[in-house]
């Protein structure tokens, strides 16, 4: 970046010196950038931001294709760029497995003669996901509808496999500069660029381009890529030391993801009876910085669509990524913390100790929110009731788990609730602690999820 600064300010649309010397690191950074994602550099062009190449490549297409229909299928667990990008058309949506993964069979049921586009990417960022891109894309190709692969999480670990017909990419995701995205159209797909439009870049990417960080890109993307063989093979070690003593080290716990078609850096875990928040607050006062998916995070404080979508716990979600050249020291520092942390946010929340199932009449003492209404019963109308109105993720999960005990095993406890999260974490909670869920229905306020004890 900083050579291009010196050599680079230019534009590379002028003829002059200081212009040609410009055009020519734009020329090496995309040839460069082309040879990692596998297409010609013709087919590839640089747009400010990856979320930026998303909706241009969304709307490029549809447009392209505007005489086929406006049906856009996507998986339930795009990146959120890509679901916003296909509102405008008629969003036709393919559903996952608990792993997070697309069945190819079931992107085949969703194509109709109107289908203009599908859109798949090739490794979720939440969870870690690896889609089957090339089984998709030949199912796509049979039916002559383009393929639209999101590859941010996974091009700097190597070129996406498959005949896909566009990809889009953010350069901050293996370690380039932010700013920066790339989009790539191959020949012979109908493509019609939208919004402000020049000559430049055949139109896809309108504006000076920022020279600097597009070489630094660039020039990123092959240094990673040189060592990517290597470190992922370092990398996925430690992730399965993570994935395997996690739930040893931490009761309640739910690894989510595939076990295998993951990527090799990522691992995600929700954590029963947990504050989101307040555990990424505990990480980061004790030195390791994580993401979450979690409602309890989120600024409109509903559930991860992703973790939604595959039916698993989202509260208390923790997502570490592995940065190159993360040590065995830095995964065994970050195991050693992290059940102090966790205990410390449940002891906070009056979450049960190690999830047991309290004894009966110990609810009444245990100065949980949630109040019973009526006594336990086999018949919902008579069910044990439980008000958590007005209160947050995981305070219903953590109510329910109180008075489980007061109710003879095939009686019922009812939670009210009007936290979104709850339509999630209650269903999950039930798998995890060998309960039935037996359904919901709408209440005078939010809504009554009902459970029958079974252990």
């Amino acid at each position: 970046m900083i050579a291009a600064l010196d050599e680079g300010w230019a534009d590379p649309a002028r003829l002059y010196r200081e212009g040609r010397r410009a055009r020519l690191l734009l020329d090496a950074a995309r040839e460069a950038a082309a040879e990692a994602v596998g297409c010609r550099p013709d087919e590839l062009v640089f747009t400010p931001s990856g979320t930026h190449a998303v909706h241009s490549a969304v709307s490029g297409a549809m447009a392209g294709r505007r005489r086929t229909g406006r049906q856009v299928v996507v998986s339930a667990v795009e990146h959120s760029s890509v679901l916003h990008a296909a509102q405008a058309y008629e969003q036709v949506t393919v559903g996952v497995d608990r792993s997070g993964l697309v069945a190819a069979d079931d992107v085949r049921a969703a194509l109709r003669p109107d289908t203009a586009l599908v859109c798949l990417q090739s490794a979720n960022h939440e969870v870690g996901t690896v889609q089957p891109v090339a089984e998709v894309a030949a199912v796509c190709r049979a039916a002559g509808v383009p393929l639209l692969v999101d590859a941010a999480q996974s091009l700097g670990w190597g070129p996406v496999e498959g005949d896909w017909s566009l990809l889009t990419a953010s350069a901050h995701k293996w370690g380039g500069p932010p700013g920066v995205g790339l989009l790539a159209v191959r020949k012979g797909t109908r493509f019609a660029p939208q919004g402000p439009a020049d000559e430049r870049e055949s139109g896809r990417a309108p504006g000076f381009e920022n020279l600097p960080a597009i070489v630094a890109a660039a020039a990123s993307l092959r240094a990673v890529r040189e060592e990517a063989e290597r470190e992922a093979a370092r990398l996925s070690v430690l992730v399965d030391r993570i994935r395997a003593r996690v739930p040893r080290l931490v009761p309640d716990v739910e690894v989510v993801g595939h076990g295998t078609l993951r990527l090799p850096h990522l691992v995600t875990f929700s954590c029963l009876y947990v504050d989101g928040e307040a555990l990424l607050t505990g990480l980061d006062r004790a030195g390791f910085s994580v993401s979450s998916g979690s409602s309890c995070t989120s600024s409109t404080l509903t559930p991860s669509h992703v973790l939604k979508a595959m039916g698993v716990l989202s509260e208390g979600n923790v997502r570490v990524s592995l940065p190159p050249g993360t040590v065995a020291e830095d995964v065994e520092g970050f195991l050693d913390v992290l059940p102090g942390v966790v205990a410390e946010v449940r002891s906070a929340l009056g979450a049960p100790a190690g999830g047991a199932i309290p004894d009966p009449g110990t609810a009444a003492d245990s100065g949980a929110p949630g109040e019973a209404a009526t006594e336990a019963g086999s018949d919902p109308a008579t069910a044990l009731v439980v008000d958590s109105l007005g209160t947050l993720c995981p305070i219903p999960v953590i109510d329910l788990a109180r008075v489980i005990g007061d109710v003879p095993v095939g009686g019922l406890v009812t939670v009210l609730s009007d936290d979104e999260a709850a339509r999630l974490d209650i269903p999950a909670w039930c798998a995890m602690r060998e309960q039935e869920y037996v359904g919901e229905r709408p209440a005078e306020r939010g809504t009554a999820y009902t459970v029958r004890r079974r252990v």
